[in-house]
């Protein structure tokens, strides 16, 4: 297995994702819960890259923690202040007793700086104060938490990708506690990536005949691919209008790279106007529904999430059956 040195060890493909991600299951140097776990493991490494932090850095902070996908506080705070849009955070406290007051101003570089407060009385309208727990040992540090959060997420969503801390989903009622590993989404129109390797080729311009693939149905259609490839077990992969597969990719994970590198030069294609990109990516879709059902639990789940994302980053609303 190939891996390259970018803060740390990392996997550079799909399969090398996988060999890792088994590799640091069978470990007892990772935590608990993902002991014997590849697939949660990869898919947190994952999503630890899209936010910024190395694989050991996502295993030990992030986790779904009832039901919400959330950072632990102080690794969102290091995310925040490694972002060159950053300005300062500054943290205190007013007051004390029944009076005290948690404050966080958050200053991010040519904007208002966004101040958040979390007060005693914030606390008991929450039920918090006085619940068993850090709520009782580290009062302080909890309050300090809570506006920590609330600041960073308001001046720096684009940089916590909209996650909470864990401090304050640990706080939410709940009837059953889920402690795995959230499924990576990213906000742009890149290439699905595993890392970003600076000796990685750059991505090509978008062609016009990927783009305009949904308009181009009177075109001769693509070579039919042989019985052989059929016969390999290869995935089959169309484009809009087409009856015969554009392609045939080796493995899922293949797949799923070559369906975002379409889906990505559509998006990133400025001559197109915005909401014809969407139908256009939307329609790709539609021509591998079939495909897609059969793809493995764990790709299909990737493939929603990146589906979503790339429509909510052109900034398509979905509607609730697609969230």
């Amino acid at each position: 297995m190939n891996l390259t040195v970018s803060k740390g060890f990392a996997p550079a493909t799909m399969t090398e994702a996988m060999e890792f991600s088994k590799m640091l299951s069978q470990s007892s140097m990772v935590p608990k819960a993902y002991q014997g776990k590849p697939n949660d493991i990869m898919v947190c490494v994952q999503w630890g890259y899209e936010i910024g932090l190395a694989p050991m850095q996502a295993l030990q902070n992030i986790a779904v923690i009832n039901g919400k996908p959330s950072v632990y506080g102080d690794a969102a705070m290091a995310l925040v202040q490694a972002s060159p849009v950053c300005e300062d955070i500054e943290e205190t406290f007013e007051g004390e007793g029944e009076d005290l007051v948690a404050v966080c101003v958050a200053k991010r570089k040519d904007r208002k700086p966004v101040v958040a407060r979390f007060s005693v009385n914030d606390a008991k309208r929450a039920g918090l104060w006085g619940k068993q727990g850090p709520w009782t040992q580290y009062t302080r540090r909890m309050m300090q938490m809570r506006a920590r959060g609330f600041a960073l997420r308001d001046a720096f969503p684009d940089v916590l990708r909209g996650l909470i801390t864990v401090e304050e989903a640990q706080d939410y009622p709940t009837t059953e506690k889920d402690v795995t590993p959230v499924i990576p989404i990213r906000n742009n129109l890149d290439e699905i990536k595993v890392i970003e390797d600076k000796d990685a080729p750059k991505v090509e311009e978008p062609q016009e005949d990927v783009v305009e693939a949904t308009n181009k149905t009177d075109e001769e259609p693509p070579e039919t691919p042989t019985s052989e490839s059929q016969a390999t077990g290869e995935i089959p992969l169309y484009l809009p209008g087409k009856n015969e597969p554009k392609e045939f990719l080796p493995d899922a994970g293949t797949w799923l790279q070559r369906f975002e590198e379409i889906a990505s030069k559509v998006a990133g294609h400025e001559k197109t106007e915005v909401r014809e990109r969407m139908t256009k990516i939307r329609q790709l879709k539609e021509a591998n529904e079939a495909v897609i059902e059969k793809l493995p639990k764990l790709i299909r789940t990737m493939f929603e999430s990146r589906y979503k994302a790339r429509l909510a980053a052109l900034g398509a609303k979905l509607p609730k059956e697609e969230k």
